[in-house]
């Protein structure tokens, strides 16, 4: 385990959880049905403002999609990853480059060697967990 890999510590997650306000959701599916849909809108309905990060979508729940996460014209606090595993490197060195301060890599999503490269970054990394399960758990609507 790297020193910012909070996966196992609840208090850090649930503090990277509270100083959250804003979540790039990569891999947004504008499908109703796609887990990353129903963790989206619980997130946006928690309080978060979501920017949706998918080169094939102009919008998705009515907020302007982005191809990458370079092309996002503000801050983002944490990058939530649906992704398959060996697609996460790019994104880890886009969020490093953005200036992230989070990377959550969602239930199933398991590449050690990014969640490590974010980490060694300074980037908070929470592997194989899901945002709407873990908010719910430790901090509730």
């Amino acid at each position: 385990m790297h020193i910012n890999d909070i996966s196992a510590d609840r208090a850090a997650t649930r503090a990277l959880l509270q100083d959250t306000r804003t979540i790039a959701i990569v891999g947004l599916s504008p499908n109703p049905q796609r887990p990353s849909n129903e963790v989206a809108r619980y997130l946006r309905a928690a309080g978060y403002m979501i920017i949706p990060v998918n080169p094939a979508c102009d919008e998705v729940l009515g907020e302007k999609c982005y191809a990458s996460l370079r092309e996002i014209p503000g801050p983002v606090d944490l990058v939530d990853v649906f992704r398959r595993p060996e697609d996460v490197m790019p994104i880890v060195d886009d969020a490093i480059a953005i200036g992230a301060r989070g990377l959550w890599l969602q239930l199933g999503v398991i590449a050690p060697e990014a969640a490590g490269r974010a980490a060694d970054a300074g980037l908070k990394v929470v592997m194989d967990r899901c945002t709407k399960v873990e908010h719910a758990v430790l901090i509730g609507r």
